[in-house]
């Protein structure tokens, strides 16, 4: 997804020394840190890599880039003019590291225990050995809002599901659900039916890395709960002929009491004077989580070449896994901070409830073979429901599965 989204010790020593053997070979050049980062966080990002750097003799250049180009831009860049530190998507670390554009990072263990196993498992990687290759910042998925005027919080499926076909019926424009599909379909937004439902993209072998040949988009387990989609197909539940401007749209104008959107969406929902509550869609066969998106940094090839390379993990592996400064990147972005001690901070009562409608989600998988999966995993779920044309739900995702597949080879 490409929404809007983002103390020294010994560790100190060995930057200071690093820079001192490289000050006679590249002069002042090798004293700055480079950071490429968003419009959104540049001003966060130059206040906390500014506060990092003060004491310690680097100076600080934060560049502003289109986050949708970072990832392809340092596949291209000089290294003269090349970034040490980027703001990234957790979705990029199999391809980054597998180029070897970026480099491991080693947090104390009990840096560590600040985070989720998720949250660091989505910046991580490795086939024999996996290993963290970003400072997990912020958390994104989306959650299910409940305008409390139009329907009480469904506390199970079967009354959340009931309640939005009695307002589906109630009076003709109303929609049961606001979840964007349209004729390309939302993979993203569609994942909390697909969990919920017993499906998974990838599986994991022994050694707990993501197994792209292990494909769960028609996994057994789904196929036989795969009925349901059909049901909700047929009473309107779910219609694929809705899109994301359809679906906000409906739900800011009291046409749909349920809508499935993310924190993207906060300053809408704090200005539209409904009263709303968001919470996790309920479980279903299984535990409806959510998609996780994940952002933060990552320390590129280049900080190495440019002889800072003990300094850059220090900032980024150390100082910005801090809960202050998860804080103020996470604020910058408004999103949920990855630090679990930093969401105890959190004071924004809608970001707070997105946050808690994460619990337990699926980070996006890492690893390259994900390009293959998005298309015919939407386009599945926009054959199955769109209405008296649907294609039975069996065979939309097997045949999903069967393409993606071939597609991995």
């Amino acid at each position: 997804m490409s929404k809007r989204i983002p103390l020294l010790g010994i560790a100190g020593l060995v930057a200071a020394a690093a820079l001192m053997l490289v000050g006679g070979a590249s002069g002042a050049a090798a004293s700055k840190i480079t950071v490429w980062t968003d419009k959104d966080r540049k001003a966060a990002v130059e206040k906390v890599v500014s506060a990092w750097a003060s004491g310690k003799g680097l100076s600080v250049e934060v560049v502003e880039k289109d986050f949708g180009k970072i990832r392809d831009d340092l596949k291209t860049v000089q290294a003269e003019s090349a970034p040490d530190v980027i703001i990234g998507a957790h979705d990029w670390t199999g391809q980054l590291a597998a180029d070897g554009l970026v480099l491991p990072l080693f947090p104390s263990k009990a840096t560590r225990a600040q985070f989720p196993a998720y949250a660091l498992g989505a910046f991580s990687y490795g086939t024999a050995v996996k290993r963290l290759y970003g400072a997990p910042v912020v958390l994104e998925n989306v959650g299910l809002v409940v305008n409390t005027k139009l329907a009480k919080v469904p506390t199970s499926f079967a009354s959340f599901e009931s309640q939005a076909l009695a307002f589906k019926k109630r009076k003709s424009g109303n929609l049961a659900l606001a979840i964007p599909q349209g004729a390309a379909g939302d993979a993203y937004h569609m994942y909390p039916f697909f969990s919920g439902l017993g499906g998974y993209v990838f599986g994991r072998n022994k050694a707990g890395n993501l197994d792209a040949s292990d494909i769960g988009v028609a996994n057994r387990t789904f196929l036989s709960n795969a009925p349901a989609i059909d049901r909700w197909n047929k009473s309107g539940f779910l219609n694929s002929k809705i899109d994301y401007g359809v679906a906000k749209d409906a739900f800011l104008k009291g046409k749909a009491a349920f809508w499935v959107t993310g924190p993207w969406e906060s300053d809408t929902l704090k200005g539209s004077k409904l009263s709303f509550k968001i919470v996790q869609v309920p479980a279903i066969k299984f535990k409806a989580v959510p998609f996780l998106g994940v952002q933060g940094f990552m320390v590129t090839k280049f900080a190495a070449t440019h002889g800072l390379e003990s300094a850059a993990k220090d900032l980024v592996g150390s100082y910005m896994m801090r809960p202050a400064g998860q804080v103020a990147l996470a604020a910058a972005n408004g999103r949920f901070p990855a630090n679990t001690v930093a969401g105890k901070s959190v004071k924004d009562p809608v970001l707070a409830q997105f946050g808690k409608a994460g619990a337990g989600g699926v980070p996006m998988p890492n690893i390259p073979q994900m390009s293959s999966v998005w298309s015919d995993l939407g386009g599945a779920w926009v054959k199955s429901t769109k209405g008296a044309s649907a294609t039975k739900a069996r065979s939309a995702f097997s045949t999903a599965a069967r393409n993606i597949a071939n597609k991995i080879g």
